[in-house]
């Protein structure tokens, strides 16, 4: 055994954590003798490929008789926080039955490993959970000899899939465009944000591709049924965290819909969600800016900065983007005052904390002229936020918002936006919080943050948002 497990020590080298694996390796052996292990070569949905240990074997399943069901999990070298990539493999004499749980190409889709979240979660748990889930819906059945013929040929393309010769590999080989280069986004959630930001991109034309990742456990539902029948251009619908592989930008707009009791538990809830998500898509687009719109998005930004180990430029939230656009337009279409709308910004804390600023200097030739037009201002700025309390963010405007935002940065146009970025140095400031802040954006994310103007009262504000949301994320458990 010691030799057994030095050669797989060696041949996990390249995995993030290689001493946790082999750990649960050594559990799930203990469980499931029959289990044989090998490295072997992936490749994804994209075409990429990767060396990954996977284990195959079979699990014992009950309905009516008893039956072993063969499977194979792909252990991606970041586990265990990010969750195995599961197939059934059946022999010749064997059909898939899809279902709920199973695709036509023997994938395996769990709760289970949509809700993966290090330490909880490991292979053992879900195996259990894949032999309780088969027993209710048996995923494969006997074919008589007529077609077992024909499920060659389909146990033919899932060999191909697991041994690096799938047919986007081989139209690369003759000159077809990498998917690699394109736009692609990728929306992590289908309710009504997740689908309002698939819309908005679509509509704007802003990306090549975009990727609606479902983790919603069962079928297609409302929305996301709605758009695999009216079947949008550049648009896919996936459960599979390898369908985001190289996006440029990925949009997060889960909330977890639990009971929880009280507002911390609400974001504790959130955190626990994302932990099954960050690492996965961070994993698959490493090079990505991760956009985040999950509430409170202050606090869910710097949990998914912190889950991502991504530099802070590359993660950024929704944050005041629509009610500085909102305030822009007030001032200049309803208080005609279009000379001070290009330098107003809404910062801050989304919500009731939020706080008008300026980024124009030059108020005045003298500091008396200067008092008088700086009160004339605050007086309309005034006027316009009372105007902006009475304007709620549904789904659809904050989806106009991400589009903007997602524009800007795909088109590297290197505009100002107010975002939630890490605001440590600004305003004094010294901890670990995001809050919305006047920044412009390119390719890389935040490319600078704008100087706003100084004002002691603002940066009051700010500095009490900032106390406060850390407090908060102290009492959290990334």
């Amino acid at each position: 055994m010691a030799l057994a497990e030095e050669a797989l020590r060696r041949q996990l080298g390249k995995y993030k954590f290689r001493d946790l694996t082999i750990e649960e390796l050594k559990n799930v052996s203990k469980t499931y003798p029959n289990f044989t292990f090998s490295m072997n070569t992936y490749t994804f949905k994209d075409g990429s490929q990767k060396d990954l240990l996977n284990f195959s074997g079979t699990v014992p399943v009950k309905y009516g008789n008893s039956y072993n069901i063969p499977i194979q999990l792909w252990i991606l070298d970041s586990h265990p926080f990010a969750p195995p990539i599961c197939f059934l493999k059946p022999t010749a004499n064997m059909g898939i039955s899809v279902g709920k749980h199973v695709d036509a190409h023997g994938r395996i889709y769990l709760p289970y490993l949509q809700n993966w979240s290090h330490p909880k979660s490991t292979v053992i748990g879900l195996i259990k959970e894949m032999i309780a889930k088969f027993e209710e819906e048996l995923p494969l059945y006997s074919l008589s000899s007529s077609d077992a013929a024909r499920q060659s040929e389909l146990l033919s393309y899932i060999a191909k899939i697991t041994e690096g010769e799938t047919d986007m590999k081989s139209r690369s080989k003759t000159g077809g465009k990498n998917e690699g280069c394109f736009n692609k986004i990728t929306v992590v959630g289908a309710g009504d944000l997740g689908i309002a930001c698939v819309l908005a991109v679509a509509a704007k034309g802003v990306a090549d591709k975009v990727i609606l990742l479902d983790l919603s456990e069962g079928a297609a539902k409302g929305g996301t049924m709605d758009l695999e029948i009216f079947a949008l251009p550049n648009v896919e619908i996936s459960r599979d965290f390898s369908a985001s592989a190289d996006s440029k930008v990925v949009v997060v707009t889960v909330n977890s819909l639990g009971n929880a009791q009280t507002y911390l538990d609400v974001i504790q809830s959130n955190v626990d969600l994302f932990k099954g998500i960050i690492p996965a898509i961070s994993h698959y687009s490493q090079n990505a800016v991760l956009l985040v719109a999950s509430h409170p998005v202050e606090v869910m930004t710097y949990v998914a900065w912190k889950l991502s180990a991504f530099p802070k430029s590359r993660v950024i939230g929704v944050g005041a983007n629509l009610d500085s656009e909102r305030f822009q337009y007030i001032l200049t279409n309803l208080l005609k005052a279009e000379v001070l709308a290009k330098d107003a910004w809404v910062i801050g804390e989304q919500g009731e904390d939020k706080v008008s600023s300026w980024t124009s200097y030059n108020l005045a030739a003298n500091q008396t002229e200067g008092m008088a037009a700086r009160n004339s201002r605050e007086k309309v700025a005034n006027r316009a936020m009372e105007v902006l309390k009475g304007k709620g963010q549904r789904s659809w405007s904050v989806g106009l918002s991400v589009a903007g935002l997602t524009d800007s940065i795909l088109k590297d146009r290197r505009k100002v936006h107010s975002i939630s970025t890490l605001a440590k140095g600004c305003c004094n400031i010294n901890s670990e919080v995001f809050l919305s802040l006047p920044c412009i954006l390119g390719t890389k994310g935040v490319l600078e943050m704008v100087k706003l103007e100084e004002n002691p009262l603002v940066q009051e504000k700010l500095q009490s948002s900032a106390g406060s949301i850390h407090d908060l994320q102290q009492q959290l458990k990334l």
